[in-house]
């Protein structure tokens, strides 16, 4: 079934009440995979799908840093691009000014090696389990975020 898309609108995927996830991209699926990882360590996750770089969808990131202990963006770009675009909209607007702690997950600014995209992905640290480690350390759980770290992908 169609859904109906509206330009510069993102969505939320998943509800949850400490940690907001925001993807963009092809890595919204990992994103949904990281929430349940922490689901198991009882870590309530909201996971978004931005769907847009430019329009920005200024309210639904103002809602997730506002909500949220934690805002984590995932993109598979490069520096400079929609995360910056997120830290430049939560910069602005006072978002950053309070307790908010904010991450940004993207392709590393180095050589990759050529291999399958999974492997590139796993290279770059932008799996399910790269995510929900990142999410871990930002809520002071380190000793669980080395534990998704060192699990073996499937």
């Amino acid at each position: 079934m169609w859904e109906f898309c509206s330009v510069g609108k993102g969505r939320v995927l998943r509800e949850g009440s400490r940690i907001a996830i925001l993807g963009y991209g092809t890595v919204v699926q990992s994103c949904l995979e990281a929430a349940e990882l922490l689901q198991v360590l009882n870590v309530s996750t909201t996971v978004a799908d931005a769907r847009f770089c430019k329009p920005l969808d200024g309210n639904l990131i103002r809602q997730l840093a506002q909500e949220h202990d934690v805002l984590i963006t995932v993109e598979e770009g490069s520096i400079g691009g929609f995360s910056s675009h997120v830290s430049h909209f939560l910069g602005l607007n006072g978002l950053l000014d309070g307790n908010l702690k904010w991450r940004a997950l993207m392709l590393p600014d180095r050589y990759i090696q050529h291999g399958s995209q999974k492997d590139q992905i796993e290279a770059a640290g932008l799996t399910s389990k790269h995510i929900a480690s990142t999410a871990l350390s930002l809520i002071g759980r380190q000793r669980d975020s080395l534990h998704f770290v060192n699990l073996k992908s499937p």
